[in-house]
């Protein structure tokens, strides 16, 4: 008898713990869900090409498997999965990138992260502005600035 409260128990603390909002966000630390990326505020098609090359060229990095990229007013957000045996060189991985995206794309102003809560909130932000057509431009910068005030209090 202990142990199936024990059981149920855990079963029960363990599913409060896997809240999430979104479709994609679930799963996304587990395998790979490939977002495509996403614009706060405007549509332009020359924006819309330059992500889907910025992913591009992101993905090509052997080290990686898996790219979120968020475009809000002033930043774009590139929030990126490294392969487990990589994850020793995550330093060089993120100057590599860095360095990349400086040259390619001079013009604008990247943030960078590798951690998984970065990432994660990137896909949920992702699914909440595919989801609801009324998730208003207004919040979805609010918290694409969360995701980049989290992200350089992490470093």
């Amino acid at each position: 008898m202990k142990k199936i409260i024990f059981v149920c128990f855990f079963v029960f603390i363990m599913s409060g713990c896997s809240h999430h909002d979104s479709k994609n966000s679930p799963m996304s630390l587990i395998k790979e869900i490939h977002p495509t990326p996403a614009i706060i505020g405007s549509n332009e098609s020359d924006d819309i090409g330059m992500l889907n090359k910025v992913k591009e060229d992101v993905e090509s990095m052997e080290e990686l498997f898996d790219v979120a990229v968020i475009k809000g007013e002033k930043e774009i957000l590139v929030a990126y999965k490294v392969k487990h045996l990589q994850r020793f060189h995550m330093v060089k991985i993120e100057e590599k990138l860095n360095k990349m995206l400086e040259e390619d794309y001079p013009d604008e102003d990247f943030i960078v992260s590798s951690d998984y809560k970065i990432f994660l909130e990137a896909v949920e932000l992702h699914d909440k502005m595919e989801e609801d057509k009324n998730y208003s431009e207004e919040k979805a910068q609010k918290k694409f600035d969360k995701i980049i005030k989290l992200k350089k209090e992490m470093t």
